[in-house]
């Protein structure tokens, strides 16, 4: 017990520190800010979840008596709740009985189904809607009011006032003002999702991980999960709140399904030779255009429709012979 509060007061206080380096304005900050929830995922995967916990109160407590109530807050909904659960969803397993167990047939330890990591994806994409929602709240409880304090927040960065602005930077402002929140939704999606897969590696790298590494290729979100998406774009032309609601929860589950054609993208190139250059290729192409997603995500919910890696796996040639 000693080492689990140790592990989570120091998770606590190195993810505390990353989160208000952001205070600093230095680059490094954004990077520090954002990978906040890792030292938190690290001690939930390597010393349970009760250590994470530990970390985050204390971790929130201590920025709320520094700098304020909203800052606990924001700390607590952005990196302490999402590290504390997603690393105990990624630790719940249940033991599967076999038969050969059930008969008496010798004393073999059982095998345990682990919590999908489909559905650890809709979890992220949850934390990243709640999150950017309640960011955008606190600038209004309605859509005009936060677009307009988003354009006018827009305008001041820019160096221009409503009065000065030039028709081009109003229209620039206008089109920020739109992709803004659903920029956020994207960052927080990936975001969580890059921290928990590096403290997945961290915590495997140095034998706590407490499971087996998931077999990621093999990754797919519920059957639901696609009706979803579609009411969630159909409320997204309703107006008003409930729009840009729908418009958040639209963008998480596109990310999600595009997370998921990447890894029907690592199934289907399994046969290729140079199969590492074509996906650093690919990884490179997203990363360097960000359009290219869209066809990642076509093929995400290709498989979801029509189970590509199902009928790629039922014909799949026999692997190549090694070099």
């Amino acid at each position: 017990m000693i080492a689990i509060l140790t592990i989570g007061l120091a998770a606590g206080a190195a993810s505390a520190l990353m989160f208000a380096s952001i205070i600093s304005g230095a680059a490094i900050s954004i990077l520090l800010f954002y990978l906040a929830p890792l030292p938190l995922m690290v001690s939930a995967l390597g010393w349970g979840p009760l250590a994470a916990a530990i970390g985050g109160v204390a971790a929130a407590s201590v920025l709320g008596a520094i700098f304020g109530l909203p800052y606990s807050i924001a700390f607590a909904m952005m990196v302490a709740l999402p590290g504390w659960w997603l690393g105990h969803l990624a630790l719940l397993g249940r033991p599967i009985e076999s038969p050969a167990a059930g008969n008496g047939v010798g004393q073999q330890q059982p095998a345990f189904e682990w919590f999908p990591v489909g559905r650890v994806l809709l979890w992220i994409a949850a934390f990243a809607v709640i999150t950017t929602s309640g960011a955008l709240l606190t600038l209004g409880t309605d859509t005009d009011t936060i677009t307009s304090t988003l354009r006018r927040g827009l305008l001041r960065v820019l160096g221009a006032g409503e009065a000065q602005a030039s028709g081009e930077v109003e229209r620039l402002v206008d089109m920020l003002v739109i992709f803004a929140p659903l920029a956020a939704t994207v960052i927080a999606m990936v975001t969580l999702t890059l921290n928990l897969w590096l403290a997945g590696k961290i915590t495997q790298t140095s034998g706590r991980l407490n499971r087996p590494w998931p077999e990621l290729r093999s990754t797919a979100l519920p059957a639901m999960t696609l009706v979803a998406l579609l009411v969630a774009a159909g409320l997204s032309f309703v107006g008003g709140m409930l729009a840009l609601l729908a418009q958040l929860v639209t963008t998480a589950l596109v990310i999600a399904y595009a997370l998921v054609g990447f890894a029907v993208l690592h199934t289907l190139t399994l046969s290729l030779s140079n199969r590492g250059f074509w996906l650093g290729g690919i990884y490179a192409v997203v990363a360097m255009f960000g359009w290219p997603l869209v066809a990642i995500f076509a093929l995400g919910i290709a498989d979801a429709v029509f189970g590509l890696r199902q009928r790629y796996l039922q014909t799949r040639p026999p692997p190549l012979p090694a070099a």
